[in-house]
Order: structure tokens, then sequence, then C-alpha cells
């Protein structure tokens, strides 16, 4: 099986832009490519036709590639829980919850065999696979216990090209010192260095490139400028990145940066809109007074709870809905919109009954059992009759009650089809869901953000628009070319061609 593996000196310099923009770019050579990751721990999740959990970066390449993802891409995902603990998601899916200083000694022989086997399912029905590394690939404590980096290249005997961020500062260090920390037969495998995030005039970068390359024996295959776009990123460190608020400003959307936000991977179509403004907000800042607050969600729902009632900010949404304001709660923002919370099994850590914020009638309980599916219904609301597509992933079941029957109080309804999936009550301002990727509906969507506008007089944009995946497809073209001609794959033409 042929394979190229993508290594970087750090976490968050590229490495999953650069497999995405190479999946794209081979696949258009005319190559069957599949993406793939051995093990991830991140919070952003999909899920597949078969009800697995991958990363969701893992399913982004996969779509680069012009596939559909599957489990085998990503066949160890571990989801932090906040405690030093992890639950461990295994070809799929959730075999059990471990710490860190555990998890080698129970999931590494177990992991490595997982790894093994989804590579040998995709070389059965792939020409290349795209291997992403995690981190660095030179921690000299956790080396030998590496299952996703230079263990994998090896196994593979698969060319490798190492990324680094220019934008941190010390890029010839971080490459340099990458490079001796690997083996000797690691060190071989490298054919190609790439810089990333630059911003200049690259003729001031060029006595450096030729330095590095006289340095190392390995060339220098692009320096790719900073780019200003909306790949999903795997952590919620990505969001600091982002900076406080993104996009236009004739509406604005504050999204709750809960300290386990999971899945805010769900908020890149709101971000490509551009009458909108998103603002990511902490749990010490100021709630402020825009157009909507998303609750978003979260691996440990009730800590995350317990956190905003801590901090003052459960309040200030409570005030800022009883003003009328909107409020949409997505999975774990959906239960802690609602009146009580219990853990019996103690899922989440500590087992208990919990008070929810109270702005929807729902009760939920979390329990060891999760739910993970594709889902496609039909909107009540906004709109009747909207298909929308999306996934759970939750650990929890949540009962709506009858609020029809309290003449005093609001209507609720049921947002969709299927009553389980979420509630919407009569004024349009307290929204829940339990659906992941609600907004890459794009009339939904629109249907949605129209209330909005009409709210602060704005007229109502087109709802006849497509869904976020043919813009998002536009945009990984966009991104393998720029890629493409910023990048000298001659260095690997000779085993592509081989």
């Amino acid at each position: 099986m042929k394979a190229i593996m993508v290594v970087g000196t750090a976490s968050h310099v590229g490495k999953s832009m650069l497999t995405a923009a190479l999946c794209r770019i081979l696949s258009r050579r005319g190559w069957r490519v599949s993406p793939f990751k051995g093990q991830n721990m991140a919070l952003n999740a999909y899920v597949t036709a078969t009800g697995g959990e991958i990363g969701h970066a893992q399913a982004v390449q996969a779509w680069a590639a012009g596939v559909a993802p599957r489990v085998e891409m990503n066949p160890i995902l571990l989801k932090p829980q906040g405690d030093m603990t992890s639950q461990v998601v295994l070809k799929g899916r959730p075999v059990g919850r471990v710490s860190a200083a555990d998890y080698y000694a129970e999931y590494f022989e177990l992991g490595w065999q997982a790894i093994e086997e989804s590579l040998a399912r995709l070389s059965e029905e792939f020409d290349l696979v795209v291997c992403e590394g995690a981190g660095s690939p030179v921690e000299v404590n956790l080396k030998e216990r590496d299952l996703t980096n230079m263990r994998v290249a090896t196994h593979l005997n698969a060319p490798t090209l190492l990324i680094a961020d220019i934008e941190r500062g010390g890029v010839f260090a971080q490459i340099v010192g990458t490079l001796e920390l690997m083996e000797p037969e690691e060190r071989a495998l490298v054919k190609g260095i790439i810089i990333n995030k630059f911003r200049g005039q690259k003729a001031l970068l060029d006595p450096g490139l030729t330095w590095l390359e006289e340095r190392t024996g390995i060339p220098v295959l692009g320096v790719i400028p900073w780019m200003e776009h909306s790949f999903p990123a795997e952590d919620s460190l990505s969001l600091f990145d982002r900076g406080q608020q993104s996009g236009g400003n004739e509406v604005t959307v504050a999204v709750i940066r809960l300290p386990r936000i999971s899945n805010f991977t769900d908020f890149d179509p709101l971000e490509a809109e551009p009458t909108v403004s998103v603002k990511y907000i902490g749990l010490k800042d100021s709630l402020g007074y825009p157009d909507a607050v998303i609750l978003p969600g979260s691996k440990t729902t009730i800590p995350d709870l317990i956190a905003l009632q801590r901090t003052g900010l459960a309040e200030a949404i409570q005030k800022y809905a009883a003003a009328g304001g909107t409020v949409l709660g997505i999975c774990g923002g959906y239960q802690m919109m609602g009146t009580m919370l219990a853990d019996p099994e103690g899922v989440e850590g500590q087992e208990g009954r919990y008070k929810g914020l109270g702005l929807l009638p729902i009760k939920t309980v979390i329990t060891g059992q999760k739910v993970a599916r594709q889902r496609q219904v039909t909107s009540n609301f906004p709109q009747v009759g909207l298909p929308v597509l999306g996934y759970e992933i939750h650990q929890g079941r949540t009962h709506l009650a009858d609020a029809d029957q309290e003449p005093e109080g609001p209507v609720f309804k049921p947002l969709f089809d299927d009553r389980n999936l979420g509630v919407v009550d009569s004024t349009q301002s307290l929204w829940g869901t339990y659906l992941h990727g609600i907004f890459d509906n794009g009339a939904w969507r629109r249907a949605w953000l129209n209330r909005l506008r009409q709210q602060r007089g704005l007229k109502s944009l087109p709802t006849g628009v497509s869904n976020y995946r043919e813009q998002r497809e536009s945009m990984l073209d966009s991104l393998a070319d720029a890629f493409e001609s910023y990048l000298d794959l001659s260095a690997l033409s000779s085993y592509l061609d081989g």
C-alpha cells in the first residue's frame, strides 16, 4: 500500500489542513485516496453512515478526497472529559473511560491492533493513504508509546512531510530540533519540509531556507502564506486564534465557550455567512446584547452547567431570555436549558440531580449508553417542511414535558417531525435540539437567521441557497489550489509514479 505521512513540529501547525489539501490534490490527479489518523484527541466528532464516531477533521479530509467518511480513517478517538480522563472510542464505538496515566497500559496493544486492521482495510479499497500525525512526533517522554506518528510512518515505510508554523516564531529551531530527536530510520523517511502561516516578503526568508536545506539535507517543498480559512479545527485552542469576533456585522450570534465545548464545527456555516458576526463568549466575559445566544455541545454537560452557574453567566443568559432574547441549545446546551439534569450512574464523574437553566420544559437523564447516528428529518420551525440532515452524539435521554397544558406559560412545540430531536417555544425565541450540523442546512439556517434579521428591521435573506457541504466543496478546492501553487511535490513524484 502506498502512503504519505504528514507530521508537524507541534500541535496546531497545519497538519490537518495540509492532509486535506493533499487528499484533494491527489484525488484530482486520479488517485483513489483515503485520509488516516491513527489516534486523535478531539472534542469535535462526526458520525459516519454506520453510526461510528471519528474526528471531524478526518471527515472533512474524506470529503476532500471525494469519499465517504468511515471509522477506519480514525480508529482511535480520545474525547477529553476535563478530569484528566478521556472517553476512548475504538473503531467508532466507545469502549471505556480511562485516565491519562492508565491509557497506554490498557489500550496500547488494542490500539495498535485497531490501527493495523484499519490500514489493512483501507489498502483493499484505496490506492493511496494520506496519514496525519498528532502533536509532535518526538515527545521524548511519550515516544515509545506514540501510536500515531513515526510508528505509523515506519510501519508503512511512508515518505514523510514535516510542517512547521512560522507564526509561532523559532521555526528553524522547531524543524532542526524535531529532526535531531528522530531516530535515524525515522529521519530517513522525511522527504520534505513545509513552512506554514508565513507573513511578509519571501525574499527575506530565502537565506534561511538555503541554510535549512544545507543543514538538514532535506528540501523545503514550499512556504505557505497565512490564509484566512474556515477549515475546522480539532480543539478549542483554535477559538482563541479566531479572535473574539468574526464575520459581518448585521447580526451578532454569541456562542458560549464552555470549558469542555464540543462540536463547535457546528458554527462554521454561520461564520461563512457574510452578514453574521459569530462571537465566542468566555465564562468571565460579559454577555452583552447579541441577536442570539447559542449554548453549544459539551463533553461534560453537568460540570459545564455548574461552571456557568458559578460564574454568573447562567443568570445573565436567563435574564437575556426573559427579556425576549433568542437562545438556542445544541446537544449538551439543549440539556442545560431544561429544568433538571440527572446523572444516576455518575457517567460524568459524580452522580446526582442538578437544576438546569429552566428555559425549556425538558428533563434529561445522563446514561452510559451513547446515541450516535445520522438523521434526516423535516422541520416544523422556523418554516414547515424543510428537509434537515444532521447527526446525534449524546449520552442522555431527554423527556419533553407537555407544556401545551400550561395556559399561563409559553407553548412549546416539537422542532422536527421527530419530537425527540428538539423543541421550540411559540415565540420562536427558545430553541433546543440534539441535532449537530443543523446550520449546514442552507434553507433552515437562512430561515432561522431571517427571524433575527426581522427583529432588527433588516431585509430577509433568500432561503434558496445551497447547503454548507456545497460551500465546503468550494473551500476545499480553493485550499487545494492554494497549496498546489505553493508546493513542489516533485520530491514525491518518483514514489507516487513508481
